[in-house]
């Protein structure tokens, strides 16, 4: 048995990409997974992990949802049938969380990628959050409660 079919049968995920920015810049209020319409190029260049999804977001536009500005380097055994880097790639979602996610973007949140990963069917799956902007004083917050969190386990482990 492969490596990939013994992935397959153990429900395994392969992260791809991860957008680490993402949960620094914005506070994330929930998640969707949606699928992504790729091409062929695209699929061995996601399975080569030549992703990136720094400067990526998403909208929903006439009831589609689109992922735009991921970065898919381009796979380096194709020829001339390589794909944009940049193109814009079609979300699926169902009809409910499509109108859901536009409800929430028409009051000002954000929709950003923060994952690219392989499923347990061996389908492309992006994980989607929706956000609201942080201020530096809340990132000043979240650091300083993540050191104090710090702080009282390192205590706890010297008193055991």
């Amino acid at each position: 048995m492969s490596k990939k079919d013994a992935r397959k049968e153990s429900g395994e995920v392969m992260v791809v990409a991860r957008n680490r920015k993402a949960r620094h810049e914005l506070r994330i209020l929930s998640t969707v997974e949606a699928g992504i319409m790729l091409t062929g190029t695209e699929v061995k260049a996601l399975r080569a992990r030549l992703a990136s999804l720094d400067q990526a977001w998403a909208t929903v536009e006439r009831g589609e949802a689109w992922l735009i500005d991921v970065n898919i380097g381009e796979y380096g055994a194709a020829s001339w049938t390589n794909h944009a880097p940049r193109r814009r790639r079609k979300l699926l979602l169902h009809k409910r969380e499509l109108v859901e996610l536009e409800s929430e973007l028409s009051e000002g949140r954000t929709l950003v990628p923060l994952e690219i990963r392989f499923g347990e069917r061996g389908f492309a799956k992006v994980l989607l959050g929706l956000g609201e902007g942080q201020q530096q004083h809340d990132r000043r917050e979240t650091l300083r409660k993540r050191e104090s969190d710090k702080e009282m386990r390192r205590a706890m482990a010297r008193r055991r």
